[in-house]
């Protein structure tokens, strides 16, 4: 029997997934628990629609992604923070400082976790970070540290 899965099942496949199952297996174990819908003409027009909007989300997200990763391109954001006389700083900049930073001078709403942030910075001068913005779309900011 064909059916649309609408959670994933190990054995048979990923969600939203038209797969063939024993007529038992349907009836007695995905039906009950709401693992599957039948695979009917109804079901499989709803099934397209819900790939479309999710194709036209996925594609959204990219286009606003590419938008963001062009318009931070080569950005340099300042820090301003006390540190002694050889250049160490008193504490550590964190991805956290940087994105407030970020926000306050360039208005762009970045979440922490985005920054690829290998070490906190613990001494002054200008480092590259490199922003995830989406899925295979990135783009390299530069942080100064300055006292």
């Amino acid at each position: 029997m064909k059916v649309i899965l609408t959670e994933e099942v190990p054995s048979l496949g990923k969600r939203g997934s038209v797969v063939n199952a024993s007529d038992g297996y349907v009836r007695n174990y995905l039906f009950p628990r709401g693992l599957a819908v039948e695979a009917n003409k109804a079901n499989m027009n709803k099934l397209k629609k819900e790939r479309a909007v999710e194709d036209d989300r996925v594609r959204r997200e990219t286009e606003e992604a590419r938008a963001l990763a062009k318009r931070l391109k080569d950005t340099e954001v300042t820090l301003r923070v006390k540190a002694g006389d050889n250049g160490k700083l008193f504490g550590s900049v964190t991805s956290k400082d940087i994105a407030d930073a970020i926000r306050e001078q360039h208005g762009v709403d970045l979440d922490k976790r985005k920054i690829d942030l290998k070490d906190t910075i613990k001494t002054t001068g200008v480092f590259t970070m490199t922003v995830k913005l989406y899925q295979g779309i990135d783009a390299d900011i530069k942080v100064r540290v300055e006292v």
